[in-house]
């Protein structure tokens, strides 16, 4: 693990706060989808969740004065990758959100956060990271406390609990892809890349199957607004941070999103699942504490 410098070690407390809200808003869309996925095809819902995603990224791009002084270009270098992210997040949102109209809140995302475990593997090969002992333990430890609230045996190891996983894995390729981009290309530019790929994706997937209702209450655009727009902020906020430091570094900070969704699913649906929730709860938000420990020592340690 190399040494951070002082500026590289505010660049990574920024980049934590940046990934724990993401993955609450996170949270908070998953919420909202599981509330429309009893009136709306899961297709629609993705159509939906990366149209209105577009929105508040496109309006920080155009308040953006970096952008303007380079000369408003929309065509970024790496087009190809930045619509390549885009069907790799048809795939994890299509898997996720099956997964939520069949299990609990809380333990659909319980195993979807075994993302944090592909990002810190995947890093090695993709990027070139080597994952020391900490960080390594840190990120086994939160996959322990994944396994200590799934409690196996249970519900959540039916064949629907292989959704989330697979969502996980495309979501953690997604993520450490943003990494590739030039660093003048603006993180708003990349998402409404990845959003627009994902939107006809979708659409694609409606027509084949045929499955589209009409939307007549006001109530349900609304929904879908707020569900696109808290995807779409989330997903800028994820790209930020992931950009600004070394994704093993940011990893473990996302099983925060596990006490979020227990949350959510209490205050939305009713589901109480406080009753699994300790001990793994503690090693979870103990991986994310011990990588942030270890990064202070080390940046104290540096003469």
């Amino acid at each position: 693990m190399k040494y951070l410098r002082p500026g590289e070690w505010t660049g990574l407390n920024t980049a934590i706060v940046l990934i724990i809200a993401a993955i609450f808003l996170f949270d908070l869309q998953g919420a909202f989808i599981k509330h429309m996925g009893s009136r709306y095809p899961v297709e629609q819902i993705a159509f939906f969740r990366n149209l209105f995603g577009i929105l508040p990224n496109l309006v920080v791009l155009l308040l953006s004065a970096e952008w303007h002084a380079r000369g408003r270009h929309w065509k970024i270098k790496h087009w190809r990758l930045g619509f390549g992210r885009g069907f790799l997040l048809i795939i994890a949102q299509m898997c996720f959100y099956s997964s939520l109209l069949h299990m609990q809140l809380a333990t659909a995302t319980t195993l979807a956060f075994s993302g944090p475990l592909f990002i810190t593997l995947l890093s090695i090969p993709l990027l070139g990271h080597t994952v020391g002992w900490w960080r390594g333990s840190a990120v086994a430890a939160g996959f322990a406390g994944v396994v200590l609230v799934l409690q196996p045996g249970r519900d959540a190891f039916s064949a629907f609990a292989l959704l989330p996983i697979a969502a996980a894995f495309f979501y953690a390729v997604a993520s450490l892809s943003s990494r590739f981009f030039d660093k003048e290309t603006p993180t708003s530019l990349i998402s409404i890349y990845a959003s627009a790929a994902a939107m006809l994706a979708a659409l694609v997937l409606v027509w084949f199957s045929g499955e589209w209702v009409e939307l007549v209450a006001v109530t349900d655009w609304l929904w879908f607004i707020a569900m696109g727009t808290t995807g779409g902020c989330a997903v800028f906020l994820m790209i930020t941070a992931y950009r600004m430091a070394d994704p093993s570094s940011l990893s473990p900070f996302e099983y925060f999103g596990i006490p979020f969704s227990f949350c959510l699913g209490w205050f939305f649906f009713d589901e109480a699942p406080f009753d699994s929730l300790f001990p793994g709860v503690l090693l979870i938000v103990g991986g994310g504490l011990l990588v942030l420990w270890r990064e202070r020592a080390l940046a104290r340690s540096r003469p």
